[in-house]
């Protein structure tokens, strides 16, 4: 029995390493979503920032007041309300705090700026990841203004 020791606790100790990494992994994975988000917002490319939700109806974007569903109508919002590149300024991420809630679910919660020529509005946010066909996307985001 004494011989089987080493080997359990090797075999324990291998699950707890991998499961430390797998967080740290999704924890990264969300992470490099937002900062793929800011690239392409700040490239002009309000498709490209959207490629980080979920492109679906089940998709749930709550901010100033009000709840937008769906990928398309979320989409459409961003277009109305950011028409041009001097109104979407430059978007900088900061503040970034993620954790990983199960084997396919996390949440982000952040802070949020636009520095445009005359202001520099900024918020917070929290989004609410699920992870689906192996790749981490927001299913709910919550976005504040400080204004």
């Amino acid at each position: 029995m004494k011989a089987f020791a080493p080997i359990a606790a090797g075999l324990i100790l291998s699950a707890c390493a991998h499961s430390t990494a797998s967080t740290g992994d999704a924890e990264a994975a969300m992470i490099s979503v937002i900062e793929a988000q800011q690239a392409a917002w700040n490239d002009g490319d309000i498709t490209g920032f959207m490629s980080g939700y979920i492109q679906s109806e089940a998709l749930r974007f709550a901010s100033g007041g009000t709840v937008t569903r769906g990928w398309q109508s979320t989409h459409d919002r961003y277009q109305a309300r950011y028409s041009n590149r001097a109104i979407m300024g430059e978007l900088v991420f900061s503040d970034l705090e993620a954790s990983r809630l199960s084997p396919d679910s996390g949440v982000v919660h952040g802070r949020w700026q636009l520095v445009r020529e005359n202001d520099a509005p900024w918020g917070l946010f929290t989004l609410i990841f699920r992870k689906v066909d192996g790749q981490w996307v927001i299913v709910s985001d919550t976005t504040t203004s400080a204004d």
